[in-house]
């Protein structure tokens, strides 16, 4: 009877959380949240489902921790290259986040402005590891809105919130404008990997023969075509949409806010001129 103990000990030890969580995140790239079931999960362990539900009560938990887990691993990467030269010819595909830079200099300073260490590129590697993350795992978007929106009390919202945080508190913005900054960040960055994300998927759904830049010039043609009293706007900027690049339009968008940001007055004095970036 105790020997029989002992190895029920050392199969759940075996098993651990981190094993499970991370064949759920196999389970949900293959198959989506529909295909992530106990059943699967346990013939992919080759184990008995009491030994998952030793470690994990429900699917929502589990869910919980495989988002939790995708999320801490994009912060925990190394900066990519591109973060700090502003992004590459590649679509959107690669990636890197850096650990907060507590020491930086104020922002306008050569050092904040463009060194390898600076917070900017703090936060352009933090927003290219959550867009690669989100591009490579498509049910992470669905589940970052769903605990946002939910649960801004479990890990992930903090965790994110606090990765762009540190590093907005290190360009010496005013405190009173911590909370509004980082949301800005937050909501820029989840909304637009989300949206690309959003896109990539759909693109697979036309089929392989489907060719990005063929798509891009007939939707860039369309926009051409719109009634130019109507639409004088969407006309002049239609050639930008055909040869754009997702990555570089995405780190764009970043380096904007940040202007914005860097240019917020401090207590006693008035609005800076953004920064060149």
């Amino acid at each position: 009877m105790a020997t029989r103990t002992r190895r029920s000990q050392r199969r759940t030890e075996a098993l651990s959380r981190e094993r499970i969580v991370e064949a759920a995140v196999e389970l949900l790239d293959t198959a989506g949240e529909s295909g992530l079931t106990f059943r699967a999960l346990t013939e992919r362990l080759a184990t008995g489902p009491g030994a998952v539900y030793w470690h994990v009560a429900n699917k929502g938990e589990l869910l919980g921790a495989a988002t939790d887990a995708v999320v801490a691993a994009a912060l925990a990467a190394e900066p990519a290259e591109s973060a700090r030269s502003g992004g590459s010819a590649e679509s959107a595909a690669s990636a890197g986040s850096a650990e907060p830079a507590e020491s930086a200099a104020p922002a306008g300073s050569a050092a904040s402005a463009g060194s390898a260490d600076s917070p900017q590129d703090g936060i352009r590697a933090v927003a290219l590891g959550l867009f690669d993350a989100i591009e490579e795992h498509p049910w992470l978007a669905t589940q970052l809105a769903t605990q946002l929106s939910r649960s801004l009390w479990e890990t992930v919202a903090p965790r994110i919130f606090e990765s762009i945080g540190r590093r907005i508190r290190a360009l010496d913005v005013p405190e009173s404008n911590w909370f509004a900054a980082t949301s800005a960040l937050t909501h820029y960055i989840l909304g637009a990997a989300g949206q690309n994300a959003a896109n990539a998927a759909s693109a697979r759904t036309l089929g392989p023969d489907v060719d990005r830049a063929r798509f891009l010039d007939a939707a860039s043609t369309a926009w051409e075509e719109l009634d130019p009293d109507d639409y004088p706007f969407t006309r002049a900027v239609a050639d930008q949409l055909r040869g754009h690049d997702d990555r570089e339009q995405f780190l764009a968008g970043i380096d904007l806010i940040l202007a914005g940001i860097t240019a917020l007055p401090r207590p006693g004095e008035e609005a800076r001129t953004p920064p060149a970036t």
